[in-house]
């Protein structure tokens, strides 16, 4: 058996979480343990030509900054370059930039993370890094992406006397064992140097393909303590090296391991909540780059139901690299329609209740009943309340958000009139709402913009309370009276927004808002 090189790549794929901002007490444990561990390669961050000023020290290594780090000769370092940032004129002079002669570094292996598309700029920079001394490796990202023929072309194009080794990234985490192993035969056929894999592990296949190419003639092997690392992670540090012990391969001492993920990686885990969850499996079904799905449950805005509709939009696009422009596009369901004055004078002047799904809504039933009776305002409901019980038909249901739409309008009942901004609803939506009597105010979404008018109103994001709220202020509503409207109890998050969108709101009209039940907003 040919010798099996394992590579940690925890400072590096590890970063995309927390910026590479990683402590320096829990890098030199890190680097402590992976000594005393016996790893083979310890891979610390990228080389970017970009400014990285607003990241962490371990975004971009320098030898400046390596140089002050305690790391014994018996660990060896490798870092990474993403070859898409590198112009072919400039070649010589960018990789100088970032690369001494290999006799000045603290690194051993430089990677090149290349697309398809980028292999010629890639085994370029393969041959002026192997001049200064460093081992070089090829990393083909989205393999799954490339089909036989394809990557026999490009392994038979590789300059083998500049690359010392071949890897291929599941980006996508799309693979499965068959697949890995089909790949490592097709590597084996055209490639008679080693051979790594880097996996993901959206669909928990990580470990397996790892395995599966193990068992089929990889040499390198990649993981991180955990599976820290973009999107779901990737093969767990702590099961490979297991899986290597249990076959005799290594002689890993997995104590020194597990000081150091309960110390440190588990807060760290707890804190940013990566790994397999339904979104990045539907990721990589989809070959949506898992990026998208990251920074969407990184926002912590987004509930579930919002996150699959981004999901299905991205679904209809090429999505297999991320582009921050399609990101803020696939969370905006709306259309930019021309919006046109509405009818909204039985408004003017008029009470209004709205009424809110909180707890309170229930408890104070006889309040709210007793206030209708007295006031007779105008009720709209803020989405659709199952099971309310009052003494009164509600007399229009707000609804905007096309997910609320699509998982309650089944169960709207077809007599309640809706606001909703109908006109800028796409075909299916427009479908759904067709039969509804309805009063089009329109919605449209723009960043760090809020403002309101006859026709529609311009909002940071698709909410209803702003929505609402912008409809009745345009419509010149005497009093807005709400029940129901408790304020999130167990999300923090929630209730500063709509604390910051009511105080802003109240502070157009003092005597406006009104609350009937108790509530945690403060206006």
């Amino acid at each position: 058996m040919n010798k099996i090189y394992h590579i940690d790549c925890t400072l590096r794929d590890g970063g995309y979480y927390n910026l590479w901002n990683f402590e320096e007490s829990l890098v030199r444990k890190y680097l402590e343990v992976m000594e005393k561990l016996n790893i083979d390669f310890v891979e610390l961050g990228f080389r970017f030509l970009k400014d990285t000023s607003n990241l962490g020290l371990y975004a971009s290594t320098t030898e400046k900054h390596l140089s002050k780090l305690k790391i014994s000769k018996k660990l060896k370092l490798a870092t990474m370059i993403n070859i898409g940032e590198f112009n072919r004129l400039n070649l010589n002079n960018e990789i100088n930039k970032l690369f001494f002669s290999r006799k000045k570094s603290k690194i051993s292996l430089v990677r090149i993370a290349t697309h398809k598309n980028e292999i010629d700029i890639a085994i370029e920079a393969s041959k002026i890094l192997k001049k200064k001394g460093y081992l070089t490796a090829i990393n083909l990202m989205q393999i799954s992406e490339i089909n036989n023929n394809e990557l026999s072309n490009i392994l038979k194009k590789i300059n083998k006397k500049y690359l010392d080794i071949f890897y291929f990234a599941d980006s996508l985490g799309s693979l499965d064992q068959n697949k890995t192993t089909k790949i490592c035969h097709t590597i084996k056929k055209f490639w008679k140097k080693p051979f790594g894999i880097h996996a993901h592990d959206n669909m928990e296949g990580a470990l397996q393909n790892t395995v599966a190419s193990f068992e089929n003639g990889a040499n390198y092997l990649d993981s991180t303590i955990l599976g820290m690392g973009r999107g779901p992670g990737n093969t767990k540090t702590e099961l490979l090296c297991s899986f290597l012990n249990s076959i005799k391969v290594k002689n890993y001492k997995l104590l020194f391991l597990t000081d150091i993920v309960d110390d440190h990686f588990a807060k760290l885990k707890k804190k940013y909540m990566w790994g397999t969850n339904l979104y990045y499996y539907l990721s990589a079904k989809y070959k949506i780059h898992p990026t998208y799905i990251q920074n969407m449950l990184s926002e912590k805005r987004y509930e579930e139901n919002e996150i699959m509709l981004a999901i299905e939009n991205l679904k209809l696009q090429k999505c297999k690299s991320f582009n921050p422009t399609v990101y803020k596009n696939s969370k905006k369901f709306l259309s930019q329609a021309k919006f046109s004055k509405i009818e909204n004078q039985m408004f003017n002047g008029k009470k209004v209740l709205i009424l809110a799904n909180g707890p309170s809504l229930k408890k104070n039933m006889k309040k709210i009943n007793n206030f209708i009776k007295k006031n007779k305002p105008i009720i709209i409901s803020l989405n659709f309340i199952k099971n309310l019980k009052i003494g009164a038909k509600v007399d229009f249901l707000g609804i905007c958000h096309p997910s609320r739409i699509i998982s309650e309008i089944k169960s709207i009942p077809p007599n309640l009139k809706l606001i909703t901004p109908f006109s800028s609803f796409n075909k299916e939506l427009k479908d759904l709402t067709k039969n509804f009597k309805k009063i089009d105010y329109g919605l449209k979404i723009e960043e760090k913009k809020f403002s309101y008018f006859n026709s529609h109103c311009v909002l940071e994001k698709i909410l209803v309370l702003p929505y609402i709220l912008s409809f009745l202020y345009s419509s010149d509503v005497k009093l807005i009276y709400f029940a129901g409207l408790d304020g999130y109890e167990n999300n923090k998050i929630h209730r500063r927004e709509n604390n910051k969108i009511l105080r802003k709101f109240n502070s157009l009209n003092k005597s406006s808002l009104n609350f009937l039940t108790p509530t945690l907003y403060k206006i």
